[in-house]
Order: C-alpha cells, then sequence, then structure tokens
C-alpha cells in the first residue's frame, strides 16, 4: 500500500533517482511535454534536477520502462504517444490523477476495474476457506468504523479489495493491485464518504455484501456485489468532478 500511503501523509521521493522520475513523470503526464516532443538535453536535465548523468541515465531507464520516452541515436530523446503509456504502472496513473483527470479517464478506470474485480469476486466465492471469509469479513466490517478519516477509511478501503485479491487465488490478480490502489488514490483525493457516518455505513455495507455472497459460495451474486462498489465509486467521483 506504499502509493495510498505516500499520498496520505505526502511523503516525497527520497533519492535522487525517484525525483527525477517523479517530475519528469509528472512534467510528461501533465503536458509540459506534450507527445512528440523532444525532452531538454541531458544536460539542461542535469542542471535543472541537479543530478549526476549517470542518475540521469537511469532515471531516463525507468521511463523508457514505463512507455513514457524513447531515445533515438543522434536525435534525443522523445515522448511518446499516450497509447504506449503503460496505464497498469501506479506512478504512471498516480501521475495521471495528479495532472486532473476528466470523466471519460474516470470512466475508462471503471471499466478496467470492472473487468478484473467482480471476476475476482467470482472467483474468491468459489475458492475462499472459512478463514478467508474470517479476513474478508472483519476487514469490510473495518471500513464501517464510524471514527474514521478520509485517510483511514481509503486505508481500510484498500485493504479490503488487495485481500479479495488474493482469496481469489490467482497470481494475476494480485499483479493488477496497481491499477486498484491508483483508481482509489483518486478517488480518496476527489471524493471521500468519511465526512458523514451514514455514507461510511453504505460503504461498509457495499462491502459485507460481497463478503456474504463469498461464504455462500455465491459466484454470481459475488460477482454483482463487486460491479456496484465500482459503479458507486465511480459516480461519487463523477458529481465531485461536476461539482469542481
Amino acid at each position: 500500500m506504499g502509493l495510498l500511503e505516500n499520498t496520505i501523509s505526502g511523503r516525497t521521493p527520497r533519492t535522487s533517482h525517484a525525483h527525477v522520475v517523479d517530475q519528469l513523470g509528472r512534467a510528461i503526464v501533465g503536458g509540459e511535454f506534450a507527445e512528440g516532443d523532444l525532452l531538454p538535453s541531458d544536460a539542461e536535465l542535469e542542471a535543472r534536477f541537479q543530478v549526476s548523468r549517470t542518475v540521469l541515465r537511469e532515471a531516463m531507464k525507468t521511463l523508457s520502462a514505463k512507455g513514457l520516452i524513447v531515445a533515438r541515436a543522434r536525435i534525443g530523446t522523445r515522448v511518446t504517444e499516450r497509447a504506449g503509456w503503460n496505464l497498469f504502472d501506479s506512478d504512471v496513473l498516480t501521475w495521471h490523477f495528479d495532472a486532473g483527470i476528466s470523466e471519460e479517464f474516470l470512466v475508462h478506470v471503471c471499466e478496467i476495474r470492472q473487468a478484473f474485480e467482480p471476476f475476482a469476486a467470482a472467483l474468491a466465492a468459489r475458492r475462499a476457506t472459512p478463514q478467508d471469509v474470517q479476513l474478508l469479513r472483519r476487514l469490510a466490517e473495518d471500513i464501517g468504523r464510524p471514527t474514521h478519516s478520509a485517510e483511514s477509511l481509503a486505508l481500510a478501503d484498500l485493504r479490503f479489495h488487495l485481500a479479495l485479491a488474493e482469496v481469489s487465488k490467482n497470481p494475476f490478480m494480485r499483479s493488477v493491485s496497481s491499477l486498484i490502489e491508483a483508481a482509489l488514490v483518486g478517488i480518496f483525493k476527489l471524493s471521500s464518504p468519511a465526512a458523514d457516518p451514514e455514507k461510511i455505513a453504505e460503504v461498509a455495507g457495499s462491502h459485507l455484501a460481497i463478503v456474504q455472497a463469498i461464504a455462500r459460495h455465491d459466484a454470481e451474486a459475488a460477482r454483482q456485489a463487486m460491479e456496484q462498489v465500482i459503479l458507486v465509486g465511480m459516480e461519487r467521483v463523477r458529481q465531485a468532478l461536476a461539482g469542481a
């Protein structure tokens, strides 16, 4: 849960390498450097970030692995088209949310969550042990604590979703946790029900509905309950964007 915890705490990257990756990544996703643009020369970037050539090159390798840039000999480093960016990368997703998301982007995030999480809930309904159900129930009940702050509620929500991915017993589901975490970071930053105890209870109830379906080994009900959780979260953020 490093991404969400860092967002809540406001911690910034500690190493020079991480700082360069973060700042350049934000500049690219935020549009300071547009698709197709050449980045400034190495010397300019070294001066801008006060780092060595080695640190800069390692940062460029990291951004290249995320699909944001491509280096060409005797030409320079160019920003790639957005279609090639790795949107499953937690950093890239976070930079999108920080740059200001559109409703279209939110819908796209919701759609890909819908492709994974309801199926994970269905798998959990087929494969969960009594111990798994007990864990999920405890995590869902923890979401309902009326004393939650926006931050602690976001963490409780994330713990439930990550645990459910584990209970599905499919290792690939856990691999998409960066998408789930980044989506919840975006929801946390834009809108939180924590100020309203009734809304907290509603959120907890919707997650308990998932657990109850899993406990009954009702895969279809678990899938539908998860779909509802995702749709309600998207609608909450959509309303926040409309009121911004």
